[in-house]
This record gives C-alpha cells, structure tokens and sequence, in this order.
C-alpha cells in the first residue's frame, strides 16, 4: 500500500484543484469572477479530506479520489452561498458574502453553477456513478429539509432539541455522511462498510454542529474569531439555547425565552447573564457530554475500516474537530 498522504497536502492539494476548475479567460467575467471568489475562499476543507482519507484506508490514492472530495467541496460551498442568502449574512470566512460583494440574483447563479459542477465532478470519477449519485441525491433532500427546519424554527415558538437534532442531521449531517460513504465507494467498500461509513457521518455532523454551538457561547473571543454569543445575539435556536429552555423552569425558563428570542435576540448586555444560567442549569456539561457521545458513535462505525495510517490520521481527524476550545 502507497504511503499515506497527510491532512495538510490534501488541503493543499484541494484547494490548488479549485482554482484550477475555472480557467483565467472563462466569460463571462460577471459568472466567473464570483465563482473564482467562492473557490479560492479558503476554509478547513473537512469534507474532502473525509473522502479522500476514507479512500486511502482501502487503498486508493488521493488521485483517484479527488474527483469527488472536489465534488464534495464544491457542493458544501454552493449550499453557503445559497444559505447566506437566506441568512442575509454580511461576511462568509472574514470576507464580504457573493450576494453583498455582488447582488442577490448573481449569487443564485453562482450557486446554481456550483451545484451543476459538483455533479459533473462526480461523473468524472472511476467509481460507480449510480453509487455515487444514489448518495447524493439523498444528500440533496436532507440538505433542503434541513435548511427549511433552520428557516422555520426562527419564527417557531416550539421547537425541542429532538427538532434541532432533526435539522442539524440534514443541514450538516448529511453531506458529511455522504463524504464518508463516498469514501468507501470509491475505494471499494462493501454496501454495508459504505453504511456504517454513512452513520458515522451522520455522527460526526452531530458532533460538530454542538460544539460549534457551545463555543459560540463559551470560546475565547480572539482565538473563535467571531463576537461571543453571536448565535444569542441574533435570537438563533441553537443547542444550547434549546436544552436551556427544556432544564429551566418557573420564572427563569420565562426570563431565559423573554431574553433569548423577543424582540430579536440576546442584549449584548445579557449574555454574561445567560451564560452563569446555562452553566447554572448544567447546559455546557450536557453539551460536551453530547459531544463526546456522537463522536465515540462515530468511532465505533468506524471499526469498519481496514486498520492503518489512513484510519489513524481520520480518527485523529475527528478527535480534533471534538476538542476544539477556540
């Protein structure tokens, strides 16, 4: 078996394989341009190096696999453009959003040319297209629902962790699952290998999102980037937002849904306050404890996969995603 190939060269290699998707010359210039701006945007690129490392762990090189993990990237960015829309966000990776940068109707198409070409790349690849498609169209599904959920839940009064659980296993579950199945279609894994890849996915996707919404609330603010208690602010139902209201009770569960989601969110001036309830109420603890349940079910599906130095780096992988502290 070929030595493996690490984390970083795949980053490397993926983000050098972007840019190369759309030549220099391509017109029209008010297409191209943007997309050239989504492509070359940077990030973790988790997604594809899932594909690829899953890959690896049966043996197939990264130059047979980088097809789809560029599909899988490809995709993930069209569903950014397309949810800052209906976010109104202003910024997307410390850089202007393509709809503020440009306008509304331009970062629709880009989107839609994003999503167009993660379907092509899938096509380029060597593996079984009815395999690859048959996760993908899924994906699609539970991406629309999911992001519909998140869409409906802002003006939702009742929404219960069990419903955000729901639409985290589609707004990020789903693709990372389909990274993961993806994987080990491309290398070769059996329909059951690929289904124990797809529910770690779906583990790891569960793992992630609660994190993300415990350091929004806890994080360092220099190192997170990002204003403290962002999600609060804006009066976004998060995990921890919701497993507050479902542990208070009496005047504090009314103080807690009051300062949370009336009037369009958290005070800047009450977050101190809502953070010494939610630490009060147990929430963080509750929140780790998820955290860390999701990925050992995640690692148990991954007991699937052929032992070696590409399991090793993916384990270690989803350790680090779990114990992020910025």
């Amino acid at each position: 078996m070929a030595d493996l190939v690490s984390v970083d060269t795949l980053r490397t290699q993926c983000n050098d394989a972007l840019v190369a998707l759309v030549a220099p010359d391509r017109t029209p210039e008010v297409l191209y341009a943007p997309i050239r701006y989504v492509l070359q945007g940077g990030g973790k690129r988790v997604r594809p190096v899932l594909v690829q490392l899953v890959a690896q762990a049966y043996g197939t090189p990264p130059s047979a696999s980088q097809p789809v993990a560029l599909a899988a990237e490809v995709f993930h960015n069209f569903t950014l453009v397309h949810d800052d829309i209906m976010d109104q966000a202003d910024a997307r990776r410390g850089r202007p959003t393509v709809h503020v940068k440009w306008d509304e109707g331009t970062a629709i198409l880009v989107g839609d040319w994003l999503m167009g070409c993660a379907t092509r790349l899938l096509r380029q690849s060597d593996a079984p297209t009815d395999a690859l498609l048959d996760v993908y169209h899924p994906t699609m599904d539970a991406l629309c629902e999911g992001q519909a959920l998140d869409t409906d839940f802002e003006t939702r009064d009742a929404v219960s962790v069990s419903d955000y659980m729901r639409m985290i296993d589609g707004k990020t579950g789903a693709l990372i699952a389909a990274c993961m199945a993806w994987g080990g279609i491309v290398g070769g894994a059996s329909a059951n290998e690929q289904t124990q890849l797809h529910e770690a996915g779906m583990a790891v996707g569960r793992a992630f999102q609660i994190q993300d919404d415990l350091l929004d609330v806890i994080a360092d603010h220099d190192a997170w980037g990002k204003a403290i208690g962002g999600d609060l602010q804006v009066g976004k139902k998060t995990f921890v937002t919701l497993t507050a209201l479902e542990r208070a009770t009496g005047d504090t569960e009314r103080w807690l849904r009051r300062t949370l989601f009336e009037n369009g969110g958290c005070p800047p001036d009450q977050i101190e306050a809502v953070q010494t309830t939610m630490r009060d109420l147990g929430v963080f603890d509750a929140a780790r404890d998820a955290v860390a349940e999701h990925t050992d079910r995640a690692h148990d599906y991954l007991d699937v996969l052929p032992e070696g130095a590409a399991r090793t780096a993916l384990v270690e992988l989803l350790n680090q995603l779990q114990r992020r502290s910025y």
